[in-house]
């Protein structure tokens, strides 16, 4: 989780809603790098025996981190509370008469050097304090959804953590507008779709969760599914069975953080008692070989976060990380930023960094590209045309 800044020229902004996108409950579930059929698209530069997936597999290295920059991807673990940047909390806290405990904007950026999670959960929700209006909730989305425009996300799904807010007297209408109008006006203004999904503090109790869930139906329409976060380890998904089971009984999409810091076990559960659609995290599953098979069997995506791995010492060096391993086992990993502001970078980052410490090749990019739309909570024809956006993309760069 985490935040993010910068200036905002269009505060504000107030646009009619859409009409609500009615999200599948498939995954499209064909093959990552599939031929394809040269008529399909008449602009493709693809020869007949190549796909999309092997069409850079002679790009020179220093070409890469182009690639990667510039391949349009979809965000799927991103804490909204997690891009809030240092610049942007001391405006938003001199802008409703607050007091930080941090003398200057580079006071508060020496003071993100975590150890673990729960080290980082300290600071972040201090952070999230000064959120207070629903100005501050657009302002707030709006920064991140710039930032992913020039990342070149094309698709975003967002998470929000009520209870952070809620607790402080700032009530569920004031949190999910906020959100919400942001949301929609980027999809004109940045070209950029986004969805919010509310996340459950897991380490509150599950009566909290369920009273967190009525407030929050009065506004249905402006989120499409719940998620389970906070400190892992002492909380399993299993404490939150029944809440999850009314989720599902309401139609909402479901995801839950597991294997991050927690063993594999807690990946089970979010699974076989939650019943998600997603596991966010879940680099801790390579330690269970057949839960290993059973997320590749059943491509389970898995939305992997780098740099936050590295920042919360996960993994000491981020040579080491295991995004190989999870895309050569098969598994249905993607990249993302989960709390960009207090770990060191956007998608692009995470991406590029990524990529040269592990040496992680063009077929990896794309890989791990279309993984991102097949996963995302988006219905089959939307699927479809990111993955032909995709396509186009490596088939025609140089």
């Amino acid at each position: 989780m985490g935040p993010r800044a910068k200036a905002l020229r269009t505060v504000g902004r107030s646009l009619p809603p859409p009409p609500v996108q009615r999200a599948s409950s498939e995954i499209n579930r064909s093959p990552v790098g599939e031929k394809r059929n040269i008529t399909e698209n008449p602009g493709n530069s693809l020869s007949r025996t190549q796909t999309p997936m092997t069409a850079q597999q002679n790009l020179p290295a220093d070409r890469l981190p182009e690639l990667l920059r510039g391949m349009p991807k979809a965000e799927l673990h991103i804490h909204i509370e997690g891009s809030l940047e240092p610049e942007l909390i001391f405006q938003m806290a001199q802008r409703n008469g607050l007091t930080l405990p941090y003398a200057s904007v580079d006071d508060l950026r020496r003071a993100y050097a975590f150890t673990n999670l729960q080290s980082f959960l300290d600071i972040y929700y201090a952070g999230a304090s000064v959120l207070q209006t629903e100005q501050d909730f657009y302002d707030m989305a709006w920064a991140y959804l710039e930032r992913a425009r020039a990342d070149h996300v094309v698709h975003a799904e967002i998470f929000f953590d009520p209870q952070t807010h809620t607790a402080r007297g700032v009530s569920m209408q004031t949190v999910i507008q906020g959100l919400h109008r942001a949301c929609e006006a980027a999809r004109s203004a940045l070209g950029v779709q986004a969805r919010l999904i509310l996340c459950f503090l897991r380490h509150l109790s599950e009566q909290d969760a369920f009273e967190t869930l009525e407030q929050a139906l009065p506004y249905r329409d402006q989120f499409i599914g719940v998620g389970l976060d906070s400190s892992e380890l002492g909380h399993p998904p299993e404490k939150f069975a029944k809440v999850f089971a009314r989720c599902r009984e309401l139609g909402l999409r479901l995801v839950a953080h597991a294997g991050e810091e927690g063993p594999p076990a807690y990946v089970w559960s979010a699974l076989d008692v939650l019943h998600v659609e997603r596991i966010d995290h879940g680099v801790q599953s390579v330690k269970d070989p057949e839960l290993m098979k059973r997320l590749a069997r059943d491509r389970i995506p898995l939305t992997v976060c780098p740099l936050s791995n590295l920042k919360l010492c996960v993994f000491p060096r981020l040579a080491d990380h295991n995004l190989r391993q999870l895309l050569d086992a098969g598994l249905a990993a993607t990249v993302n930023s989960d709390d960009p502001a207090y770990f060191g970078g956007y998608m692009n980052a995470n991406f590029t960094e990524t990529f040269a410490a592990t040496g992680l090749t063009a077929a990896h990019a794309y890989q791990l590209a279309r993984n991102s739309f097949e996963a995302s909570f988006v219905d089959a024809a939307a699927k479809a045309a990111y993955i032909e956006r995709l396509d186009a993309f490596f088939a025609t760069f140089q």
